[in-house]
């Protein structure tokens, strides 16, 4: 009897340093971040971003894969349902959070099937129209669009997007009816803007800003509380409707049950290249903001996002089309 229980007590001491010492070593093998939106778009550019810094400092490939679709529920479910050992990661937007609200039907919840870990930047929102557009100003705009109600048309990429809720925000606190019209992702729906098949879109100024200095599309008001750094010129939206404010922001999840040390680990090195001199100063010229906070602090802040569109979804009326 005594040798068995030093048996087990043996083969427990053993046992108990694994979980630790495999995080550790994690990872042995290539990561993929999926990314559930088009090529192009603000999430599927700082993935590569974060996916190469990663790399460099965890001495393994960061494989970014774009699964499009569903508002980003294909690439979010696909993630929800892999395996939780720190070989697939998420990069989602603020889409996920809205669509806790806006897609009732999806096939995973967003809290219960996945893990915060870090959040990455956040940046304003455009709002752009098309040139042949006649309005030059956003109380034209809004002027034309109450003469001509459901003749005007703004682009989106999908449901649940923040360029969607941007465009029903905007209706909502403006009293006008434009016309919603969702895209596979930001890419085509930019396309279909420069092109003049659709006359607005409400864009991330980090993807957009090149397009506006092209002069591809002409720049209305920006959504944040004050003017954005990189288009100064630009009024905010708020200058023109008191109290309007939205943008965009990234952060990483992982499968439920991913190992807490890989959590932290994950965390505290994408904090680290947050913090890098380079990083912050190229983002600053693109108009994004580094965010770092601690797995709970996002897993708060995820919580709280998810309340608050709630809230504007189900006081606007808003719904999934």
């Amino acid at each position: 009897m005594r040798w068995t229980m030093k048996f087990l007590l043996a083969m427990a001491a053993l046992a108990a340093p694994s979980a630790p010492a495999n995080a550790q070593s994690w990872p042995t093998k290539p990561v993929r971040i999926v990314v559930p939106f088009g090529p192009g778009g603000p999430a599927d550019v700082y993935a590569r971003i974060l996916g190469q810094e990663l790399g460099e400092v965890l001495k393994q490939q960061f494989v970014v894969e774009n699964k499009a679709g569903a508002g980003g529920t294909i690439g979010a479910d696909i993630v929800a349902k892999a395996a939780p050992d720190g070989y697939t990661l998420l990069m989602m937007s603020n889409t996920l959070t809205t669509n806790e609200t806006l897609l009732a039907n999806k096939p995973y919840a967003l809290m219960r099937d996945l893990t915060a870990v870090a959040p990455v930047n956040s940046s304003d929102l455009v709002m752009v129209v098309s040139p042949s557009v006649q309005a030059k100003t956003l109380p034209e705009l809004i002027a034309l669009a109450k003469a001509q109600p459901g003749k005007l048309a703004y682009a989106s990429a999908g449901p649940g997007t923040p360029y969607h809720l941007a465009g029903e925000l905007f209706k909502t606190m403006t009293g006008t009816d434009i016309l919603h019209v969702p895209h596979k992702n930001s890419g085509e729906a930019r396309n279909d803007v420069m092109g003049g098949h659709v006359q607005i879109m409400f864009d991330a100024v980090t993807a957009m800003k090149g397009n506006i200095d092209a002069g591809q599309v002409r720049a209305l008001g920006t959504t944040g509380d004050k003017r954005s750094a990189v288009l100064p010129d630009v009024p905010t939206i708020s200058e023109a409707v008191p109290g309007y404010e939205t943008t965009i922001w990234l952060g990483i999840m992982a499968p439920k049950a991913t190992p807490p040390e890989i959590i932290a680990r994950l965390n505290a090195e994408i904090t680290k290249i947050m913090a890098k001199p380079a990083i912050r100063e190229a983002w600053a010229k693109q108009g994004a903001v580094p965010m770092t906070m601690t797995p709970a602090q996002f897993d708060t802040y995820l919580r709280g996002d998810i309340d608050k569109w709630a809230k504007v979804i189900q006081q606007a009326g808003i719904k999934a089309p």
